[in-house]
């Protein structure tokens, strides 16, 4: 019988016990109640005595023993009604602490029940269905409409409509094309098409996030430790107490009363409910937790390291600015510009492609098309013969025209230039650099307001290009030029003055994250070598949700601790009234029954969105910070 079905049918027993008993009273059968209270309990006592020696055989000691002294004291004391209802609240906690429990897991579970089993395997030109374990790298496989993707891989046809929301919240279907890496764990929303595999299933995003969920569900937090091993004090306490009262009042019942008060079945569930919900609430946004130690680390955290690149920006090239000669506008030279680059696949190709389209200008096709590895190309666009890339590619030994002075002055130097020339002669400078991350203001704005109180970038980078993000992200320390063994000493120096979070995505991030008292990774691009060493793993592409991931570990925690500390003053104060007459037992019981439910209740917030307190809920009002944070400005 599981513990659940035993717990249901010990509520059961002890309710019609106690309905039995009543109704044998009312009809002037007291003996008979006494016998029915009696009866109804003892099943309960004999469980809970086999559940607590089980436990000690393992080296646990719950204050589940409180309970039992009760029951046995109640019976043995010929109040059998007190025993009765402490049978029933103890029951009936336990089935709340199952609900609480299943309810807190529940959004981890149905990720860890959604793992992948079947592909469809293209061999030979032949399709085969395989098992997932099967799988190896470079296979390819077949993901049909409505599929989980059951491996991590690149798309093979044109693009695909993929549903992200389970594996990174994200819910609407977000649109890949051919290259793109896809995440297993991921849902087909659109037609059929080929993926070539990159991983084999254990290897992959999925696989990674289900390993990630077993830890979470068995790791303790540091808190909750401390909580259990503060609840095993209060069962000494309690005993003495009780004795205390008994002898200074002679009254047997006063003990029984002090020992049904105590009795905090669910009490101490508090805490890993709360921290359990907390860990699922991230789940739901895309934020990975290892477990309640993750958590609670991030949620005592005071200062934060970030790395720049792929963390604070983009990680990617961004147009910033375009020069043009007299005579030729910016918006021509950049449709000039990115008809010849559909030619190359090279990423900064890519990025003014995407960029002259976002602006919704019309691309000729090229013709001729060259390439000079890592200087540029040409070729012909609309008769036109053009050359882009580099200055020497494309200028030659020539002086810069004066035209082009001003975005190559400044930007150039942080970022990249792409110079074009038409038919031989210099039209248009577009300058490039790695642009911060939209949200990144607001971000660190609102950890600064959560709790944060010293926020440092900690870069790889050259010192120029640091200072410069930061200046515009409000960062008054930039350390740059760091190599990892570097940025682990500035870590632990960080520590040893306060909580540290550091924040990275690259391969050369691992180490430093893993010296933090919490590590985070920016997982949706960043190295595996990162989401491995870190405590968090943000998957969804965004840096708001390192802030988000401290609010809602600072809420868990602000939770779990409310739970206890109010649970425990109240067991206490009604301990107080039982020992001077105040509380009968009956009364006591259930007094204890209200305080049991109400903080699991509270602990359970955790699972909800709730909302930030101090001065971030304040300054709401102000509205977010320009959309624009490229360097150098808007075009």
């Amino acid at each position: 019988m599981s513990e659940t079905r035993a717990h249901v049918a010990l509520l059961a027993l002890a309710l019609a016990g106690l309905a039995a008993g009543i109704l044998l009273r009312a009809s002037g059968e007291p003996w008979g109640a006494a016998a029915a209270w009696s009866a109804a309990t003892i099943p309960v006592i004999l469980y809970l005595a086999v559940a607590i020696v089980r436990d000690f055989r393992v080296g646990r000691v719950g204050v589940d023993a409180i309970a039992l002294v009760a029951m046995a004291a109640g019976v043995a004391l010929g109040e059998p009604l007190a025993g009765v209802v402490v049978a029933v609240m103890y029951t009936g906690g336990n089935l709340l602490e199952d609900y609480a429990r299943g309810r807190a897991e529940r959004d981890l579970k149905a990720l860890r029940d959604r793992t992948p089993r079947i592909a469809h395997r293209w061999r030979g030109g032949i399709l085969r269905d395989v098992a997932v374990d099967e799988i190896a790298p470079g296979d390819e496989l077949l993901v049909r409409a409505g599929e989980l993707l059951p491996v991590d891989g690149r798309l093979l046809d044109a693009e695909a409509a993929i549903d992200e929301s389970a594996v990174t919240g994200e819910p609407l279907p977000v649109t890949r094309r051919e290259g793109d890496r896809l995440q297993s764990g991921t849902v087909n929303a659109g037609e059929a098409f080929r993926l070539h595999a990159e991983a084999a299933a254990s290897a992959s995003t999925y696989a990674g996030i289900v390993r990630l969920v077993e830890a979470a569900q068995t790791a303790k937090a540091p808190f909750i430790r401390v909580a259990d091993r503060f609840a095993l004090l209060l069962l000494p306490l309690t005993l003495i107490a009780a004795g205390l009262a008994w002898a200074l009042s002679g009254d047997p019942t006063r003990a029984l009363a002090v020992l049904v008060v105590a009795t905090p079945c669910p009490l101490i569930l508090a805490a890993p409910v709360a921290f359990i919900g907390g860990v699922a609430r991230a789940a739901s946004a895309g934020i990975l937790m290892k477990g309640g130690a993750a958590l609670e680390a991030l949620a005592g955290a005071r200062t934060a390291l970030f790395d720049k690149t792929g963390t604070l920006t983009e990680g990617g090239a961004r147009v910033t600015g375009i020069a043009t000669a007299p005579g030729v506008t910016p918006d021509e030279a950049l449709r000039l510009l990115a008809s010849l680059e559909q030619a190359s696949h090279h990423v900064v190709a890519t990025a003014l492609v995407e960029f002259a389209r976002s602006k919704g200008l019309a691309l000729a096709p090229p013709a001729e098309a060259r390439e000079y590895r890592g200087s540029g190309l040409e070729g012909v666009v609309e008769g036109r013969r053009l050359r882009a890339g580099s200055r020497r590619l494309v200028l030659g030994g020539e002086d810069l025209p004066s035209w082009a002075s001003v975005p190559g002055s400044t930007l150039a130097r942080s970022g990249l230039s792409v110079y074009l020339a038409a038919e031989g002669k210099a039209i248009a400078l577009v300058t490039m650099a790695d642009a911060i991350r939209e949200e990144s203001p607001a971000a660190l704005k609102r950890l600064r307001a959560l709790g944060i109180s010293r926020i440092v970038m900690l870069t790889g980078d050259d010192a120029e290009t640091a200072r410069s993000v930061a200046a515009v992200l409000g960062i008054e320390e930039v350390l740059a030029d760091q190599s990892p063994a570097d940025k682990i000493a500035v870590v632990e120096a960080e520590r040893r003055r306060n909580p540290t979070m550091m924040v990275g995505d690259g391969i050369n991030d691992a180490p430093a994250l893993a010296a933090a008292n919490v590590g985070i990774a920016m997982g949706a691009r960043g190295a595996t070598a990162s989401s491995e060493a870190a405590d968090v793993v943000v998957l969804v592409d965004r840096l708001d949700r390192v802030a988000e991931a401290y609010a809602i570990a600072h809420r868990a925690r602000a939770i779990a601790m409310q739970s206890i500390i109010a649970g425990l003053a109240l067991s206490a104060a009604g301990m107080i009234a039982a020992a001077f007459g105040f509380l009968a037992p009956v009364a006591g019981a259930l007094f204890q029954e209200a305080i049991d439910v109400a903080v699991i209740f509270n602990a359970l917030r955790a699972l909800g969105p709730g909302h930030a307190r101090g001065p971030y809920r304040r300054r709401r009002a102000e509205g977010p910070r320009s959309r624009d944070h490229r360097l150098g400005g808007a075009l």
